[in-house]
């Protein structure tokens, strides 16, 4: 692809959709490791009752595979599926402390919670000045997730005032929309807006989420490299990749 066919102007396109954990904030290595606590000590507790071998939860593949991107109960079931581990589904409200897929996704979300509280969050520069550019040029911008705490990020990373809409994961639950590798929430949030797909850009770090864009029909799906994943991000449906965002505008 040509670089001109980059870049994001307000000729070609209306609206923005950005990601938030690994595009927006420097926060998915924060996430992983959260649930690598959660999986690990969940594995080798049943590990000590059932005599089941302990094989540790690996970030690299795992991770990338199961939960990246995804609505958290949606990962903490197919990651515990892969590993053929059937628990009760729980609900929302199920305590952290107890053995179903909500209770174990809770316990990670109460641990993100502490740590960015207690540690901030830090964002990456490049898409910040993609966003605040295509502001200026009057395109509208949505930030899509699977984060329950989005309200909260966006408010660490001091740029909660910069999108016309959210879509996160209180409201995928609420709606009751499929998470990504589905296109529902990125389509949502383009209605919020008033914009057809064909006329809007998606950028993502994750897998799913480049499926996501491509399921959904969008005109320009952006692969953002953070972790050596270009390849990957290619084929399942990234338009083109980049490390450094800022060649977008």
């Amino acid at each position: 692809m040509e670089p001109s066919s980059r870049l994001i102007t307000a000729d070609r396109f209306d609206a923005v959709l950005f990601d938030l954990d690994g595009v927006l904030t420097d926060t998915s290595s924060v996430h992983a490791l959260t649930w690598k606590t959660v999986f690990d000590e969940y594995l080798n507790e049943r590990s000590a009752r059932t005599g089941e071998p302990f094989r540790p939860f690996d970030i690299d593949t795992e991770y990338r595979h199961y939960l990246d991107g995804r609505l958290r109960y949606e990962g903490a079931r197919s990651f515990l599926e892969s590993r053929g581990i059937k628990l009760p589904p729980g609900s929302p409200g199920s305590p952290s402390s107890e053995e179903s897929v909500c209770g174990l996704a809770n316990r990670k979300n109460d641990l993100i919670a502490r740590e960015f509280a207690a540690n901030g969050v830090q964002v990456f520069d490049d898409s910040i000045r993609v966003l605040k550019r295509v502001r200026q040029k009057g395109l509208k911008t949505a930030v899509v997730t699977a984060s329950h705490n989005c309200e909260a990020v966006l408010r660490a990373a001091g740029i909660s005032n910069q999108f016309d809409v959210h879509v996160d994961g209180n409201i995928a639950d609420r709606l009751g929309l499929p998470g990504k590798p589905a296109p529902d929430t990125y389509l949502k949030a383009a209605a919020e807006m008033g914009v057809t797909a064909t006329r809007a850009v998606v950028i993502e770090d994750a897998i799913s989420g480049v499926q996501a864009g491509r399921a959904g029909g969008f005109g320009l799906v952006i692969g953002a490299d953070r972790t050596g994943d270009a390849e990957a991000l290619r084929e399942n449906g990234a338009d083109f990749v980049l490390k450094d965002l800022s060649d977008l505008v």
